[in-house]
């Protein structure tokens, strides 16, 4: 999939929207040094669609932009230690991406990272309100669902919020969707498009496999061992990896797509569709991940949530309290900090 999105469709942008007013697109990524956003900065170099590069973290980053400049693509890359330099690392960036933050070990839910990762988030958020306000941000940091109104809310308090540059990343419940559907139907994961709404933890990822294409058909007992299989495929992974972190690489992948994706669309391509967790009117959640119709300043349109089966409505009616006790922890964190 991500080899599909990343080659042709970034190489065709490059030659199909070549004349759009813009030319240059400058990505930042903070928190570059880490498990995560050093293979997202290998990925994103490889771009032909990025002019430059900026890589911000509190360690090594200059380390890592120095390696990643040795790569024979055209993109700019350099990198910031610290948070003296962080606005200068995001100004006048266009798409900013954020992995930084602890990971999960054994035993953690994505509760357990608030405490830490909020704050961060929280000062990100902030920098990019001053450096970038007109930048598309996502955000990888868990918990995602909490972190996305933390960023929200400091981006309102500073009076440049615009909810439809701001996203939680979600792709990574769908980029596994596709690959454990793909792999069940005997189908290339690379042909699956599954959407997955909701939130980014546990009962509040809903994978829609009644709206997959191609069209699926299992036994209800499959449905449901699937549905959770995608629900606890990152604890899968942190047991898996036995205290050595968790999804590093694939989220890495997922955050990639999602940041070219975004940066098609800046340029002009049509109909670039990627489900992400926002600000939304579609359930009662205030936040909530759905397709979305991706354009030149971000959502162009939220494409909802679509007709669900039963079990699906069973799987709604369980997300909704859990995601509106999340977005809750968030905005309290702002109020109180």
């Amino acid at each position: 999939m991500f080899s599909r999105v990343l080659r042709t469709a970034a190489h065709q942008g490059a030659k199909s929207f070549s004349t759009s007013q813009q030319n240059n697109v400058k990505v930042a990524v903070c928190g570059a040094s880490g498990g995560i956003g050093q293979p997202l900065s290998l990925l994103l170099k490889q771009s032909p669609l990025i002019t430059e590069l900026s890589l911000y973290d509190i360690v090594h980053t200059p380390g890592v932009a120095a390696d990643l400049s040795h790569i024979d693509t055209a993109s700019k890359v350099v990198g910031y230690n610290g948070p003296e330099n962080l606005e200068k690392a995001l100004k006048d960036a266009d798409v900013v991406i954020i992995p930084a933050g602890v990971p999960r070990k054994p035993g953690m839910t994505r509760d357990d990272l608030f405490n830490t990762n909020a704050s961060i988030v929280r000062d990100l958020a902030i920098a990019c309100g001053k450096a970038c306000p007109k930048a598309l941000v996502g955000i990888i940091s868990n918990p995602v669902n909490s972190t996305v109104p933390i960023a929200s809310e400091a981006l309102a308090k500073l009076g440049v919020l615009d909810p439809k540059r701001i996203f939680g990343v979600s792709t990574l419940d769908v980029v596994r969707a596709n690959a454990f559907i793909g792999e069940a139907a005997g189908v290339d994961p690379a042909k699956v498009n599954l959407p997955v709404i909701g939130g980014h933890s546990g009962v509040t990822i809903m994978p829609l496999l009644s709206q997959c294409k191609p069209a699926v058909n299992f036994p209800a007992d499959k449905v449901k061992a699937l549905t959770e299989r995608i629900q606890e495929a990152g604890t899968e992974v942190v047991k898996a990896k036995a205290g050595a972190g968790s999804a590093t690489l694939s989220m890495a992948y997922a955050g990639a797509r999602f940041a070219i994706s975004l940066i098609r669309a800046i340029k002009g391509e049509q109909n670039v569709v990627e489900c992400a967790y926002v600000r939304s009117d579609v359930t009662e959640a205030k936040y909530f991940s759905t397709p979305l119709l991706l354009g030149k300043n971000g959502i162009e349109k939220n494409l909802g949530i679509g007709s669900l089966n039963a079990f699906e409505q069973e799987l709604l009616a369980k997300a909704i309290p859990e995601l509106k006790k999340n977005i809750q922890t968030g905005e309290d964190f702002i109020n109180k900090n």
